[in-house]
């Protein structure tokens, strides 16, 4: 596989202008700590605009539309949007939308599995799968070009299956190199679908760790070494990053960065984006405890 044919970063990030709201119609919220009120699946979000755009978008935070701030579709949503169903609206089609929105987290799911394949693709260590990887990666982009019938019938938890093997073996290969795969200070709890919720990880060598599914919801990692832990699944929401060390950490996406709590002395992995409300962290005067 040429770089050519490798998934281009604009397919694989949220491009909300080239998408006709579709999370904001298409998904439902529940009333809580992360949505300011309750919204039926197919309902127009509150705050969407006539312009399929989100009147609140820049204070969703701000204003308890946290999930909003989180949530990523991975470029899904105007994948759908203009390439399956042609650019046509939404609010135009007979069915009131009902197929787009049903295709879009269908999309978002195999658009995970060729993020998670162009990071096999991107690793060295794991130059003896990148013949299957691409080969993976090529047949689950022709599912994503697939008309709206043939989309709907593609199975997300079968194809997960299909590639979960590959991964798991790219995983071991990259982090079999890692120096110091100890469990220091912290390292020992690692495990897949380990419950560290509201772990205190400060400061825990986590190289190369194997954190699968784990749960870290509140755990405080501020200072963590996590270069080349193998994120895929992990929870990630309020856990707080700030100062830790994920230089290379494997098949991490934007929305566990979102989900989380960083400063601009988190490193983050090459591909997802520094979150925008990570600055606002910066911004809070700590203790002296805080520091690392």
């Amino acid at each position: 596989m040429t770089d050519a044919e490798l998934p281009t970063d604009a397919e694989l990030r949220a491009d909300c202008a080239a998408c006709f709201a579709l999370c904001c119609v298409g998904l439902a919220f529940t009333r809580s700590a992360d949505f300011a009120r309750d919204k039926a699946a197919g309902e127009p979000c509150g705050n969407l605009g006539a312009d399929h755009r989100c009147g609140v978008h820049g204070r969703l935070r701000a204003t308890g539309w946290t999930g909003c701030s989180v949530y990523d579709c991975i470029g899904a949503g105007q994948k759908v949007s203009r390439r399956t169903f042609g650019g046509a609206d939404w609010r135009d089609a007979a069915d009131g939308g009902a197929a787009m929105f049903a295709a879009l987290p269908v999309m978002r799911q195999l658009h995970e599995l060729l993020w998670y394949l162009t990071d096999v693709l991107d690793r060295p260590a794991a130059a003896e799968l990148h013949g299957p990887a691409a080969r993976e990666l090529a047949r689950l982009r022709a599912l994503t070009d697939t008309d709206p019938t043939g989309l709907l019938a593609v199975d997300p938890a079968a194809e997960r299956a299909a590639v979960g093997g590959l991964l798991r073996r790219a995983s071991a290969l990259v982090r079999a190199g890692a120096p110091g795969r100890g469990a220091r200070r912290g390292g020992a709890r690692a495990r897949p679908g380990a419950d560290l919720i509201g772990a205190r990880l400060r400061g825990a060598d986590l190289r190369a760790a194997d954190l699968r599914g784990a749960y870290l919801i509140g755990a405080d990692l501020r200072g963590a070494d996590l270069r080349l832990a193998d994120l895929i699944g992990a929870d990630l929401r309020a856990a707080d990053l700030r100062g830790a060390d994920l230089t290379g950490a494997l098949f991490v996406t934007q929305a566990q960065l979102n989900a989380a709590r960083g400063d601009a002395r988190t490193r983050v992995p090459a591909r997802p984006a520094r979150p925008a409300h990570w600055a606002d962290a910066d911004m809070v005067m700590s203790t002296p405890a805080d520091h690392v």
